[in-house]
C-alpha cells in the first residue's frame, strides 16, 4: 500500500470518526450529560498516556513528536475542562442555604441577630 493511499485511509476515518461523534453527543440528553462528560474524561486520560508514549518514542521525527505534545496539551485541556463543567454540573444538585435577605423577609427579624439573644415567650 503506497505512502498517499494510506494518508488518505487515514483521514477518511478521521472524518467519519468526527461526524460520527458529533452525531452521537448531539443527541444526548440533558440528564445524561455529567455521566457521559465522567465517562470522556476517563477516556481522555487513557488518551493522555498514548499521546505522551508517542511524543517520547526515541524517533528522530519531528512531526510525530509534535503530533504527540499537541495530543497531550488538547487532551489534558479536555479532561481539566470536562471536570471543571461536571462540577459545576453537579453543583446544582445540592441545597443552598437561603440568602440572608431570604430569611430576614421571611422570619420578620434582622439577618444578623443572635439567637441567643432572642427572647423566649412564657409557658403556659
Amino acid at each position: 500500500m503506497s505512502h498517499g493511499l494510506l494518508l488518505s485511509f487515514e483521514v477518511t476515518i478521521l472524518v467519519l470518526a468526527i461526524f460520527l461523534g458529533f452525531e452521537v453527543i448531539s443527541k444526548v440528553p440533558t440528564l445524561l450529560h455529567t455521566p457521559l462528560m465522567s465517562g470522556t474524561n476517563a477516556i481522555h486520560g487513557i488518551v493522555i498516556v498514548g499521546a505522551m508514549l508517542v511524543a517520547g518514542l526515541g524517533h528522530k521525527d519531528t512531526l510525530t513528536t509534535v503530533v504527540g505534545l499537541v495530543a497531550v496539551v488538547l487532551a489534558s485541556a479536555n479532561v481539566v475542562g470536562g471536570f471543571v463543567v461536571t462540577d459545576r454540573m453537579l453543583e446544582m444538585f445540592k441545597k443552598r442555604e437561603p440568602p440572608a435577605a431570604e430569611r430576614t423577609a421571611h422570619d420578620g427579624r434582622a439577618a444578623k441577630e443572635d439567637p441567643s439573644k432572642r427572647e423566649v415567650p412564657p409557658t403556659q
